[in-house]
């Protein structure tokens, strides 16, 4: 029964090959435009993805600040000042938190024997390393025993060895920090960077207990963490931690800076999300302007046909049969048109490639521009979109078809 009534439809698509052919063409074109949009929206959030990820996303850094309530006999206006104590009390008490490392950094001028700049020198601890995603692209990372050894070594970044070094292999060269001499013993591979201010490509790193020889490190400028858990409870639990050890309320937010990538990157999540709703949206209209094309199509082929569906009732087919025949001519015409549609989506994102995005913005980031990104949830969300357009535009012309009287239809001329 059903070869029977797709082999009706497959003959009479044949008889009509110029007006199936374009139908064809005008859902194959709906429904790329609907894979095609769908791929542009997952690639825009994969994006986001990357240029979080270069980073580490569930990290949290604290910054010292002043108090904006006054709590208890203290007034407002009250410098908090980060310490030691602050960083092991967050690995005891805070739960989720796994990593905690402290930095100090201060700006001071970074030298050899060519060259002189005034960039940021940080004090770190082998912890951030891990937390922050510095990765090597030469040498090795500071140690613990460089930590415990007050070693003069540093970790540079990769704009900070060209600048200095230019062509020259790096490892093992003195630079002086603030007149201090320091051995290079690694080069941090290039990151994502908007503009020229505090380039984080210029990074120098160096053990957190030789900053003492820049700088006093009794103050920190900072705590970095990661952690496993929900972000909103672990940052609430970090505020309440602080707010208790440095007698403020843990309400006042400007106590103490608290930066939770997971949070941002959440919000850019839920941007995203609507950005591919509204894609799937606007791609459905676009499949639905084909289907209206179908709709008309099927239903010139209903009144042409007329008087064979006058034979066909005449000879016992009933009103379903009429309608499956009629269904299934308009849900091939669909079906061929959305394997079309989804090979010309994969052939267009392929000779795009990569899409300007971040890059347009920052230096070494082209991980941050557009992919079209054709997954196999895409492809279902757009064959379940093109069913119900082809179904829709199918069924008005086959219940109009269904619904003919016999004898009316065979003194149709």
């Amino acid at each position: 029964m059903l070869s029977d009534i797709l082999g009706q439809a497959i003959e009479a698509m044949k008889h009509n090959r110029r007006r199936t052919t374009i139908t064809i063409v005008g859902m194959a074109w709906g429904i790329a435009t609907v894979v095609l949009l769908l791929a542009y929206g997952a690639g825009f959030g994969q994006a986001f993805e990357n240029i979080f990820a270069q980073f580490g996303t569930n990290m949290i850094g604290v910054f010292p600040g002043r108090t904006s309530e006054q709590a208890g006999g203290s007034k407002a206006g009250v410098q908090v000042r980060l310490t030691q104590d602050d960083v092991e009390r967050i690995q005891e008490t805070v739960p989720g938190v796994m990593r905690v490392a402290p930095t100090v950094d201060k700006t001071v001028p970074v030298q050899n024997d060519l060259h002189s700049f005034s960039w940021d020198v940080t004090g770190i601890t082998p912890e951030l390393q891990s937390i922050q995603r510095l990765e090597l692209a030469e040498g090795r990372a500071i140690t613990e025993a460089d930590v415990q050894q007050r070693a003069h070594v540093t970790v540079i970044g990769s704009e900070a060895k060209t600048k200095l070094f230019s062509g020259l292999y790096p490892i093992g060269e003195k630079i002086r920090l603030n007149g201090v001499s320091f051995e290079v013993v690694g080069v941090m591979t290039p990151k994502m960077q908007e503009g020229d201010d505090n380039d984080i490509n210029r990074q120098v790193n160096v053990p957190l207990t030789t900053m003492s020889d820049i700088k006093d490190t009794k103050y920190l400028d900072g705590i970095w963490m990661d952690y496993k858990g929900e972000p909103k409870m672990v940052e609430e639990a970090l505020r309440k931690t602080l707010a208790t050890a440095h007698g403020y309320r843990p309400s006042d937010r400007r106590a103490v800076f608290v930066a939770n990538i997971m949070e941002q990157l959440t919000q850019f999540r839920i941007i995203s999300l609507g950005l591919q709703v509204l894609l799937s949206f606007i791609g459905a209209l676009t499949l639905g302007i084909a289907g209206i094309g179908l709709m008309n199509i099927m239903l010139v082929s209903v009144q042409q046909r007329t008087r064979e569906i006058g034979v066909e009732k005449a000879l016992g087919a009933r009103k379903r049969h009429i309608l499956m025949q009629f269904l299934a001519e308009a849900l091939v015409i669909s079906g061929v048109g959305g394997v079309g549609g989804i090979a010309l989506a994969y052939a267009v994102a392929k000779g795009v490639g990569r899409i300007t995005f971040y890059s347009a913005l920052a230096s070494n980031a082209e991980a941050g521009d557009i992919h079209l990104l054709i997954s196999p949830n895409t492809v279902l969300v757009a064959t379940v979109i093109l069913v119900i357009v082809g179904t829709i535009s199918g069924m008005i012309p086959a219940m109009k078809a269904a619904s003919l009287d016999p004898i009316e239809a065979l003194r149709y001329e």
